[in-house]
């Protein structure tokens, strides 16, 4: 850990006496004095970071280490920090003398440089102090630099999504149709009823309901359902705005009412949505009778067989739960089901499989001494799943050899003598197995609350922010940042939660044992606190801060007193604008700040421009965001996320040359400006080089062809009026952009313009925009080899014909809003590599689709969603023979099911949303085998 930071401060350091060379003056040879012995340092840190935890006097080393790198980096930020703040004073005052000079005089940094000067002696003195004491306290032999450490972690070549699902971790066969009965059971006689799964931390209990959840037998059998983590922290009104997002179909605008509601009025409309359903509500890890008593008085206990699924640690919270039930999974009459520890055999095959990544079709051969050694290792862990799999995660890294295992059941031994929580020290075990750079990332997962789903993108730009991940060759920081989470999910350290259409994690989560064990080892190596841990004495040393709760963010304002604080993160609502001075006169060298998610209309305060050292910026929400000016002078500024906020961004934003993620889907461009601002030289779009993600509401910056200079480009999301500016020139730079992965183009506008005509009964006019299609004549795309997902709203006259247009990779499609008049179908089902198709809001306006033999071969999702003229879907013998899910939503003049739907043996789900009639009939009546098989797969939503 202290690796880490005295790592992240080296490239720093080295960084700043490169280019600001001029301001560190005199000072140049202490600051690269300080550099030379800190390489030193690290160099012995790598080994004795693991090894601390064995000898005490290695442990108070290397937390002298830490805490010298902390010290001489807040005297290096503060440096740059007051001389940027003197430069703007300066600038202030003379403004309305055109040419004097704005640079910082000497006279006004002298004071500083004296400061710089003192400070970074004395802390080459304790440097070398520490140096010292290696030899004179014995620990040259304990600690040696390292010859087999590597800086550089899974290469490139070796990168691979994991291949051990987190559904595959607990063998659950048994447990699953037992639960699947219990749920699906029909009992008239009984009102909505509550089902159990219970059992210790780490048996497997969220894996089991997950598993029966989405069992298309459960699906097919509710009209809705829901799933929300509760946890500890939990907040009625939050988990009542998550079921409601689940049953029901929500505009923006009502997703903003129902955010605005009390408790009571989102569980009257939740009680009366759920009123003439039957549902199922999934509540996992619940902690106390507490969660379900908030719940309890909204879910209607209606006699149609309704269930709630619920999973906990405490036998009485179920047997509160259903007070007449006899709690037991041995009662085929109970609702409860309690979760077993593993016997020896399958203990055995789970770790055969994790450590091997063994099936039953290929069995592992091992020599007896290796699997007497490999048996002892898992009866260590006393039939726990989580434990198997943590351990066999790191096996599966070690050589396979006997003296490999022998000194891994050697560390088992030692851990578990430390403590009584035999799961807990081999939890531990594997943490202190981890290579050195993947430690504080693992730890950084510890900062999200309990059972949060974690968006892998910005875990990625969070570690970056930090300084957790260090350049390794020509490779962006973002893939080996990505390396790093797919090494810690093959140690099945972190969970792959979702992921994305091109196999890639697009969420994740970590169990919460391992959360426990990140946010215990984090306070011992003082990189962050969360709210659970900080009593009414804030802890003045900490760097990182997760505030978590309401009752913390209402008294902020004591806490932003630590001069030290590097990254403040909230999961509640951001702070209030009067908590803004603490921040501007005490948190000044801050690098990250995440402010939530708002409710409401937020104004950044001018202040923002003094955090200098703000690397990631972050304000999530549904809710007008609106930045100052001063956004300009974040020269460092790498991530600026304002999700999906209505944002209004000032033109200055085109000076932060630093940018990597401009994540602001409906954020406006100002076009206004002071002359101040923006006419010291040309400012525009193709300033920002480093670009790899550029989501915005499109704008007048559009123009003037600086879009094709972001060759680095990895992910374009334009949004908004697009038609005024989608001309030649606007093309020939999408063909420019060869790195694109991800392409969004919505012409927003037209959608709404003409939706608001046609309410009001105005036929719409093609001469009220001059350009009349979204793409005329799509530019070819055969360039764009990383390009796996598009997305296109509009108006289009004509697909191309030539499959050499495509982008050669395309895995997922979604057209909307095209009015295309042509059959997609005869064109699409062309595409080699093609997995996902979405068609929806009247993307294609005529009467049939046909499917033809040979077509969509690797297709697994095809939605249809409001096409309001389409009649019949006719699929060939021979076409989507690998289709898994078929989606028929809105579409009110389809009167049969898809011609060609029983010849689809893979089909696993068929959705239907519709007002008619027909189709339902049809699924619910027609007698045959393979109407059964249908039937089961099946979910249906009357629609009025």
């Amino acid at each position: 850990m202290a690796e880490s930071s005295v790592t992240f401060f080296l490239e720093k350091l080295s960084n700043l006496v490169i280019q600001e060379a001029s301001l560190f003056g005199e000072v140049e040879g202490q600051v690269k004095l300080l550099r030379n012995e800190l390489k030193w340092m690290r160099l012995f840190l790598k080994d004795a970071d693991s090894n601390c935890i064995y000898d005490e006097r290695i442990k108070l080393w290397v937390e002298q280490i830490r805490e010298v790198a902390h010290d001489a980096e807040d005297v290096i930020d503060e440096f740059i920090f007051n001389m940027d703040h003197q430069r703007q004073k300066r600038l202030k005052n003379l403004k309305f003398l055109k040419r004097l000079p704005t640079c910082v005089g000497f006279a006004d940094k002298l004071p500083f440089i004296h400061e710089l000067d003192s400070r970074v002696k004395e802390i080459n003195v304790m440097i070398e102090k520490i140096m010292v004491n290696r030899s004179k306290y014995g620990l040259e032999a304990l600690v040696t630099p390292s010859s087999t450490s590597t800086d550089h972690g899974v290469s490139q070549q070796e990168r691979r999504t994991p291949t051990v699902e987190e559904t595959d971790v607990v063998e659950i066969k048994d447990g699953m149709e037992v639960v699947k009965q219990m749920l699906i059971k029909e009992d008239r006689m009984r009102p909505r009823a509550v089902m159990s799964i219970v059992g210790m931390g780490g048996l497997g209990k969220t894996t089991l309901a997950k598993k029966v959840y989405n069992h298309n037998d459960v699906k097919q059998h509710f009209h809705c359902q829901a799933w929300v983590y509760v946890s500890q922290e939990f907040k009625p009104r939050e988990l009542l705005l998550s079921i409601i997002s689940s049953v029901m179909s929500l505009s923006n605008e009502e997703k903003k009412e129902m955010r605005e509601m009390g408790e009571d009025e989102l569980g009257g409309k939740l009680r009366e949505c759920l009123n003439d359903k039957k549902y199922l509500v999934a509540m996992d890890d619940v902690w106390s009778i507490e969660a379900w008593s908030s719940l309890r008085s909204y879910l209607p206990e209606s006699r149609n067989g309704s269930k709630v699924l619920m999973t906990t640690r405490n036998k009485e919270i179920a047997a509160q739960a259903n007070p007449h039930e006899v709690v037991g999974h041995t009662d085929s009459q109970a609702l409860v089901y309690e979760l077993r520890i593993m016997d020896g055999n399958e203990s055995w095959e789970l770790f055969l499989k994790k450590t091997f990544g063994a099936r039953d079709s290929t069995p592992v051969s091992l020599s007896k001494a290796l699997e007497e050694l490999g048996r002892k290792i898992v009866a260590k862990c006393k039939g726990l799943p989580l434990a198997i799999v943590v351990l066999g995660g790191l096996l599966s890294t070690k050589e396979k050899t006997e003296p490999s295992w022998e000194r891994v059941l050697a560390s088992i031994d030692w851990h578990l003598n430390r403590g009584p929580e035999s799961c807990f020290g081999i939890l531990a075990l594997s943490y202190n197995d981890l290579p050195y750079y993947l430690k504080s990332c693992f730890l950084y997962c510890g900062i999200f609350p309990e059972d949060s789903e974690i968006k892998a993108s910005k875990l990625i730009h969070l570690w970056i922010a930090e300084g957790f991940v260090q350049r390794r060759g020509k490779e962006k920081l973002e893939d080996i940042a990505e390396d790093f989470l797919y090494e810690l999910i093959h140690r099945s350290m972190v969970q792959v939660a979702r992921k994305k259409a091109n196999g890639r994690v697009m969420s994740c989560r970590i169990h919460d044992l391992l959360r426990d064990l990140a946010i215990s080892e984090a306070r011992d190596a003082k990189l962050f606190e969360v709210h659970e841990n900080i009593d009414f004495t804030f802890p003045n040393s900490v760097r990182r801060l997760s505030i978590h709760q309401h009752l913390v963010k209402n008294n902020i304002s004591q806490h932003l007193h630590n001069s030290l604080l590097r990254s403040l993160i909230f999961f509640t609502d951001p702070i209030e604008r009067k908590d803004w001075r603490s921040i501007q006169e005490h948190v000044k060298l801050l690098s990250v700040l995440d402010l939530g998610s708002i409710e409401e209309n937020y104004i950044l305060p001018k202040e923002i421009g003094e955090l200098i050292h703000l690397k990631f910026l972050c304000i999530e929400g549904f809710d007008r965001v609106t930045l100052p000016s001063s956004i300009k002078r974040l020269v460092n500024l790498q991530n600026l996320n304002l999700g999906y906020n209505d944002s209004y961004i000032p033109c200055t934003i085109w000076k932060l040359q630093e940018l990597r993620h401009l994540n602001c889907r409906y954020g406006e461009i100002s076009s206004q400006f002071k002359l101040n601002e923006c006419m010291s030289g040309y400012l525009g779009v193709e300033q920002l080089t480093n670009l790899q993600t550029l989501a915005l509401r499109a704008g007048s910056w559009l123009e003037g062809g600086g879009l094709g200079k972001l060759t680095q480009l990895r992910q374009l999301d334009l949004r908004g009026w697009l038609t005024p500016y989608l001309k030649k020139g606007f093309y020939d730079s999408i063909a420019e952009l060869t790195t694109l992965r991800t392409l969004v183009l919505r012409d927003m506008e037209f959608y709404k313009t003409k939706t608001l005509l046609n309410r009001v009964g105005l036929k719409w006019q093609e001469n009220i925009v001059e350009e009349k299609t979204l793409i005329p004549g799509l530019m070819s795309f055969s360039r764009h080899t990383y390009l796996y997902k598009v997305f296109l709203q509009g108006k289009v006259d004509r697909l191309p014909e030539q499959t050499e247009f495509y982008p050669p990779n395309l895995v997922k499609l979604t057209l909307s809003s095209c009015e295309l008049k042509d059959d997609p179908m005869l064109i699409l089902e062309k595409l080699p590599t093609l997995r996902i198709l979405e068609l929806v809001g009247n993307s294609y306006v005529g009467k049939n689709m046909v499917c033809s033999f040979g077509g969509f071969l690797q297709l697994e999702s095809l939605e249809l969603d409001s096409l309001n003229e389409l009649e019949e879907l006719t699929v060939e013998e021979g076409a989507m023979c690998n289709l898994r899910t078929l989606q028929i939503l809105y579409c009110h003049k389809m009167k049969k099911l898809p011609r060609g739907l029983l010849q689809m043996k893979k089909l696993e789900k068929l959705g239907l949303r519709t007002r008619g009639e027909e189709l339902i009939e049809e699924v619910q009546q027609t007698e045959g085998e393979e109407w059964d098989r249908i039937r089961l797969i099946t979910s249906i939503n009357k629609w009025d």
